[in-house]
């Protein structure tokens, strides 16, 4: 493993063991921490914001959750850990925020809004830079998680609302990032 891989990797790795020690927490105390949620245009839930994509609802949840974001969370570490963190800040407040302004009723806890947003991420990647890396590691991404586009469908007891502003977030973190800027003075 290379030097510089390891950092990413370790922040990953700490990332999932955070979100497993919060869900260990949480099933002790009966979900209680679920109220830090994203409870949609309600003013008393604006910090869930921030704390819903480290809250699930159960363990399947979590660790359907993680495995994605270990595997897109890798990928979109290798450009670098401050591109991945500044991205994942982005999908994470800007989903938050749709979600909050647009979502069904009820509470949204989970990361799946993070994990559409660092998949739609990676292959808006692709398209603004076009380099080979990017168009390989897109098509990787599709074969493993293309069958998530039907996530973007509302669903009972889904928030599709977090899948589709998390995939939003990162289309347009991507479009921010990498499209290529016009020169000046031409």
């Amino acid at each position: 493993m290379k030097a510089g891989l390891l950092p990413r990797v370790q922040l990953l790795l700490g990332i999932a063991a955070l979100m497993l020690v919060l869900q260990l927490v949480n099933s002790l105390s009966s979900y209680s921490l679920n109220v830090w949620g994203v409870i949609p245009r309600r003013f008393e839930s604006l910090p869930g914001i921030f704390f819903a994509p480290w809250l699930h609802g159960g363990w399947l949840h979590l660790l359907s959750n993680l495995s994605g974001l270990l595997v897109l969370g890798l990928l979109a570490l290798l450009e670098s850990r401050r591109d991945f963190i500044q991205a994942s800040l982005f999908i994470i407040i800007g989903s938050g925020a749709l979600v909050w302004l647009f979502g069904r009723q009820g509470i949204h806890v989970g990361a799946s809004g993070w994990l559409f947003g660092l998949w739609a991420l990676l292959l808006a990647r692709a398209w603004f830079r076009r380099s080979w890396l990017d168009l390989l590691l897109a098509v990787l991404v599709f074969f493993l998680h293309g069958g998530w586009v039907f996530g973007l469908v509302p669903q009972k007891g889904v928030s599709f609302e977090y899948h589709l502003a998390g995939a939003l977030c990162g289309g347009l973190y991507a479009a921010w990032r990498y499209r290529p800027r016009s020169r000046q003075g031409r």
